[in-house]
């Protein structure tokens, strides 16, 4: 698969006819929505972990020197926490841009604090996908992540600017938390 999804992402016509439609954010959409929104809200899904598996080409790294960034990976059981939005159809154009590097959109249902549910949307980078840098022990990740730098800006501000995102929500992350432990200590402190 190529490394850029636009054209297959442009294809989902699952949503086609709605009116608004709600998003998932588990990675940079939680702390940087760079689009117009509806409605925001804390929300989580099921049977998904999000891991520093995926490379980036196009944001916190470059196609000689990918970064690492977030996707969502199967297991049963499990909840991630993020941050829903309400948005608009015309937002897929910019967000297929910005979520280009490998990954899709897919169906799942959200769930709120509130115990509401609905179907909404969520971008995934696969292990098929042409990016995937795949499972590293977390200390090696916060290496890579360390030496890692894009357009976006340094890799290790998507690490430290989400695990923030997720103490202001409340929230608890082994794998996310694990890994700024070990960028911490590699910055000696």
């Amino acid at each position: 698969m190529s490394l850029n999804t636009i054209a297959l992402n442009r294809r989902m016509n699952r949503f086609d006819g709605h009116a608004q439609v709600w998003l998932f954010g588990y990675g940079s959409l939680i702390y940087k929505a760079d689009f117009p929104y509806v409605e925001r809200r804390p929300a989580r899904i099921r049977d998904r972990s999000r891991r520093f598996w995926q490379g980036s080409h196009d944001h916190r790294g470059t196609p000689e020197a990918p970064g690492r960034v977030l996707t969502l990976v199967p297991d049963p059981g499990a909840l991630c926490a993020g941050m829903a939005y309400l948005i608009t159809p015309e937002v897929f154009h910019h967000l297929d841009h910005r979520e280009k590097n490998g990954y899709l959109r897919h169906a799942t249902t959200i769930e709120f604090g509130d115990g509401g549910r609905v179907e909404g949307l969520v971008y995934i980078a696969a292990d098929t996908n042409a990016a995937w840098l795949g499972p590293a022990p977390e200390v090696e990740i916060a290496r890579h992540i360390a030496n890692s730098e894009g357009p976006s800006g340094h890799n290790r501000d998507y690490l430290t600017h989400l695990a923030d995102a997720l103490r202001v929500l409340g929230e608890d992350d082994a794998h996310v938390f694990a890994v700024e432990k070990h960028l911490k200590e590699l910055d000696g402190g």
